[in-house]
C-alpha cells in the first residue's frame, strides 16, 4: 500500500513509521530541520510499544514529487489544513483516500470541498507524543487509529489499511459511523485541552481538584448539546464514558498540545477547537460559557509569540 504522510509531526510521523515498518510504501512530507534529519539519518521513534528506526526513509517537502498514492495521512495542524489539502492534490489518484487525523470536526468538510467528497476519509487518532528532536519522535501513550468511509460502508481502501495497520502494531478500527467517532474524540479532547491550558498543569493534578473537575463535566455537556443540535447522536453515556476515560485511563502526565504550543509561543488551534463549539453554539442558540472563556482567554495568543 502506497501512503504519504502530509505533515510528519508527532502523530503523523508515528503512524507513518509504524506503517513503514509493517511493509507500507510510505513517503514522509516534512520541512526544515526535521526533513533534513530524516533524509540524513532516517526517522527514529521511541515508544513503549517498541522503538523503531526507518532508515533510509523516503522524505520530501514537495508533494508533487511523490505521485499518486493509495492513502494520504493528513497530520498538519488545523490552521494549515486548507493549504495542505491544496498542496496534496498532485498525490491523488481516482481512489485515493485523504485521512483527516486532526483534532476537531472541521477537516472532513474542507477535504470534500477542495479535493472532492470521494477522497474524504474521516479519521480519529488517539496517540500522545512529541517531536523530541529533528528526525526523532517520542511516542508516549495511546495507540489507536479509527477511520471510516463517510457513508459507513466498507471499501477496498479500508480493508487494505486495516490489514496493514494490524501488521503495524497499531490499534486500527474501521468504524461504520466515523462522524460519531469524530465527535466522541472532540468531546474528550476539547474540554481536557481547555483545562490543561487554563491550569498549565498535567492531567493527574487538575483532575484531583473537585472544582476543576466539575468544569470538565460542564464543558463536555456543552459539546454534547452542540453535537445533538448538529444531528450527531452523542448522549449522556458518551459524556460519562469520556469523563471516566480521562479520570482513570489517560496518563497522569498528559498535557494537551494546546498548552504546549502556547508555552512554546506557537500558533494555536483554539479557533478550531473551542471556537468551533462557540460558533456552532451561536448557530443553534446554545450557550457555551466554558468554551467561550477558553476562546476569549487564548485568542490574544492565537497567532503565536
Amino acid at each position: 500500500m502506497k501512503i504519504a504522510v502530509m505533515g510528519t509531526g508527532a502523530m503523523g510521523g508515528y503512524v507513518g513509521a509504524r506503517l513503514a515498518q509493517a511493509g507500507g510504501d510510505v513517503t514522509f512530507i516534512a520541512r526544515g530541520p526535521h526533513l533534513a534529519a530524516i533524509r540524513e539519518n532516517g526517522l527514529k521513534v521511541t515508544s513503549p510499544m517498541g522503538d523503531l528506526h526507518i532508515n533510509p526513509a523516503q522524505a520530501t517537502d514537495n508533494p508533487g514529487d511523490v505521485g499518486p498514492v493509495d492513502m494520504v495521512l493528513l497530520g498538519v495542524k488545523l490552521y494549515d489544513v486548507e493549504t495542505a489539502v491544496r498542496d496534496l492534490l498532485p498525490m491523488l489518484g481516482p481512489e485515493t483516500g485523504v485521512v483527516s487525523l486532526q483534532n476537531g470536526v472541521d477537516t472532513p468538510a474542507i477535504i470534500s470541498e477542495i479535493a472532492g467528497p470521494g477522497h474524504n476519509v474521516p479519521g480519529v487518532a488517539l496517540i500522545n507524543g512529541e517531536i523530541a528532536a529533528p528526525g526523532v519522535i517520542q511516542h508516549n501513550a495511546m495507540n489507536g487509529v479509527t477511520l471510516g468511509e463517510p457513508n459507513g460502508g466498507d471499501s477496498e481502501r479500508m480493508a487494505a489499511f486495516r490489514a496493514l495497520g494490524e501488521r503495524a502494531v497499531l490499534d486500527v478500527v474501521v468504524s461504520p459511523d466515523i462522524v460519531l467517532e469524530l465527535w466522541r474524540k472532540f468531546l474528550l479532547l476539547t474540554p481536557m485541552a481547555g483545562l490543561s491550558t487554563l491550569t498549565r498543569l498535567p492531567l493527574g493534578i487538575f483532575r484531583q481538584a473537585p472544582a476543576t473537575w466539575r468544569l470538565a463535566e460542564e464543558a463536555m455537556a456543552e459539546v454534547v448539546a452542540v453535537a445533538q443540535a448538529e444531528g450527531v447522536v452523542l448522549a449522556d453515556a458518551d459524556l460519562q464514558q469520556s469523563l471516566s476515560f480521562a479520570k482513570q485511563t489517560m496518563p497522569e502526565t498528559w498535557r494537551g498540545s494546546l498548552v504546549e504550543d502556547l508555552e512554546a509561543g506557537k500558533r494555536l488551534e483554539v479557533e478550531w477547537l473551542h471556537g468551533a463549539i462557540c460558533r456552532l453554539g451561536e448557530k443553534h442558540g446554545i450557550d457555551t460559557p466554558f468554551h467561550r472563556v477558553v476562546l476569549g482567554a487564548l485568542m490574544p495568543h492565537a497567532l503565536g509569540a
